[in-house]
């Protein structure tokens, strides 16, 4: 069975914007240095003959369900510009273009779309590579992703590797978020209490429910200072739980589609090229025919194989 990709677009949109030179200026004026690099990690990818694909954009900044629950979530990062704005609609459009499934939500974010995803896969038995450079996403290997793949660094973790990271399975890391905090989308932390002992006490509670409602035992664990983490998970038990639910991934994502929408899409060569032009990155025209011609080439050599299977059999 071919490979499942999915693609968590905007890390990698962002990894682009700030890492490149402004060299690239569509024919409406406006700088495209991340549309370039996206389009040509799209490329890569492609290179790779997945049989289905998916990317995952963000476009519910301020508006996600999360900012209901703590209006604060999130609240550090500024709105895109209408530079920026123009960047992030070109990528999805080359995305579509090159013949990738692309989702988006204003209530819902690019991690709760991949979650969803992963599920839908899971249970058509394609278990997906998730493209990331966010390790948090590493509770989705508890919901049947293969693996995290942060394909521009060639780094894959697996189950192992997020135990190794952050010193809790999996499914805890919505947990462990809800101890720490995390400073990137202002989701609040205990105070006083650190990666270590984050780990320590979700290594003798399967999570911050059975946390709290076992505080008393903490003073078992002989952990420095057991009795004032004792307090502040008493006296911070609404945070937590509030916390956790801002890092806990959405799985029921509406997105009304079936697991055969992923599957790649033939398209023409000519129409991404276009569309590169119009972005001034048609520089990238003979990667695109080369890597779309090669699709179109490998599903006729499939179809024809189908064929004499077929007449043999």
């Amino acid at each position: 069975m071919s490979e499942t990709y999915l693609i968590d677009a905007s890390v990698y949109i962002f990894r682009y914007y700030f890492a490149l030179p402004p060299n690239w200026v569509s024919r409406s004026g406006y700088s495209t240095e991340a549309v370039y690099g996206f389009s040509n990690f799209l490329l890569d990818v492609l290179s790779r003959d997945p049989g289905h694909i998916a990317c995952a954009f963000d476009e519910s900044l301020g508006n996600c369900f999360r900012n209901d629950i703590y209006p604060d979530y999130k609240s550090s990062r500024a709105l895109p510009d209408e530079a920026l704005a123009y960047q992030l609609a070109a990528c999805r459009e080359m995305a579509e273009a090159l013949g990738i499934a692309s989702f988006a939500s204003e209530r819902f974010e690019a991690d709760d779309i991949l979650a969803t995803l992963t599920r839908m896969c899971a249970a058509n038995d394609r278990a997906p590579l998730v493209l990331t450079r966010d390790k948090d996403l590493g509770q989705l290997l508890d919901c049947g992703a293969a693996s995290l793949w942060d394909f521009a660094a060639n780094e894959i973790l697996d189950r192992e590797s997020i135990r190794q990271k952050f010193g809790v399975e999996p499914r805890q890391i919505p947990d462990y978020l809800a101890l720490v905090g995390d400073n990137i989308d202002d989701i609040p932390g205990v105070p006083g209490i650190g990666a270590k002992t984050a780990a320590r006490l979700l290594a003798a509670f399967a999570d911050v429910e059975a946390l709290i409602a076992n505080v008393a035992q903490i003073a078992s664990l002989k952990l420095r200072g057991a009795k004032s983490i004792a307090e502040k998970i008493t006296s911070h038990s609404r945070q937590i739980r509030m916390a956790r639910q801002l890092a806990q991934l959405e799985y029921e994502v509406p997105l009304a589609i079936e697991v055969d929408s992923l599957a790649r899409k033939a398209v023409e060569p000519e129409f991404a090229i276009a569309l590169a032009e119009e972005f001034g990155i048609g520089g990238l025209a003979n990667k695109i025919r080369r890597t779309l011609d090669n699709r179109a080439h490998s599903n006729d050599a499939n179809s024809a194989r189908e064929h004499m299977e077929s007449v043999i059999s």
